[in-house]
């Protein structure tokens, strides 16, 4: 398993999907993956330390997590099969050890509220890992196989969740993620 990092939230200005990047500790690889505009808020919300009047279902899930005695050790974002990811939650009751399979999106909702590290599998990785040259935060030539569901091409303009529109230029068009990918090629996760 390799530690990541939430690198940020994107949507997509030619679609208006999101995309959540996980960054691996200490190199310029990355892992996007496409999750829907709630659980992109989710955890948007969470990292922003926004306070909402009102519990999400994240909030809830953390909730009962914590009255039932249990705790969540970390998130594996652990398969890609057919562009859809898959997650598993280590959770700790009564001094045993549950594995809980999730979506990745609700995982990482999940782990960004008890501050749970994230890890993902290093198949996962070679399958759709991205390293991005640090000059221009475009796709490496020598990079991973990229986004599932596609290849590099253009790239499309996106916005970072969390930028004002003033300081949005650059930084959001730096993903490189190919047209193809997300909603035409694959579920969001």
């Amino acid at each position: 398993m390799v530690e990541m990092t939430i690198d940020s939230i994107r949507v997509s200005l030619m679609n208006y999907q999101r995309v959540v990047i996980l960054k691996e500790k200490g190199t310029n690889r990355y892992l996007p993956i496409w999750i829907g505009p709630a659980e992109a808020d989710a955890i948007a919300v969470k990292l922003q330390n926004v306070e909402l009047s009102r519990p999400l279902t994240h909030d809830l899930l953390q909730s009962v997590i914590s009255t039932l005695g249990a705790s969540v050790q970390y998130i594996v974002v652990n398969g890609l099969k057919e562009d859809t990811f898959y997650a598993r939650l280590a959770v700790t009751v009564d001094g045993q050890q549950l594995d809980i399979d999730s979506r990745p999106s609700d995982a990482l909702a999940l782990a960004v509220r008890v501050g749970a590290p994230i890890y993902a599998d290093e198949s996962v990785l070679e399958k759709a890992g991205i390293i991005l040259e640090e000059e221009t935060g475009k796709p490496a030539a020598e990079g991973g196989s990229g986004l599932a569901g596609g290849s590099f091409g253009d790239a499309v303009p996106w916005f970072r969740i969390g930028d004002s529109a003033a300081d949005s230029g650059a930084r959001s068009r730096r993903c490189g993620l190919p047209r193809r990918a997300g909603p035409k090629g694959g579920r969001l996760s």
